[in-house]
């Protein structure tokens, strides 16, 4: 079995950059107490109101079981709430409670300065080439 470079695999280092971002966001948020999943989701349903719980695990690339725990954190500290569809009674319909949008407000400016940090070590053109790159290789890869 020949010995591979895990620095040579796309995944590996792929994996390490999550780590590295999922720090820099957790550092510069960590008086609001928020994880980058329930930043994404806050901000989801910020953008769509009254979306329902499928479309935002679709929506931020999680599975449905996974959103619903998250939902219900987000619910428990009075963030979020669901209500039930006129429609179908059995689709739960989100929306942001004011303390919620107010978390959102707060945080934003600590979650882009961890954005900001993720790409500081490129300059501004290699900056906007990466987000580039990314966004071809999720659109390919994005129904996985």
């Amino acid at each position: 079995m020949p010995k591979l470079d895990l620095n040579s695999l796309p995944g590996h280092d792929i994996r390490r950059l999550h780590q590295i971002a999922v720090a820099l966001f957790m550092a510069e948020t960590e008086p609001f107490g928020i994880t980058p999943v329930q930043f994404a989701a806050l901000q989801a349903v910020q953008n769509a109101p009254g979306t329902d719980q499928r479309t935002l695990a679709r929506t931020i690339g999680f599975d449905t079981s996974t959103i619903a725990g998250v939902i219900d954190r987000l619910e428990a500290r009075g963030l979020m709430l669901r209500s039930a569809s006129a429609q179908d009674r059995r689709v739960r319909l989100l929306a942001l409670t004011d303390a919620g949008q107010q978390l959102l407000a707060d945080v934003t400016p600590s979650m882009l300065r961890a954005q900001g940090r993720i790409l500081a070590p490129l300059p501004a053109a290699e900056q906007r080439e990466f987000m580039r790159m990314l966004a071809v290789l999720i659109a390919d890869g994005g129904e996985l």
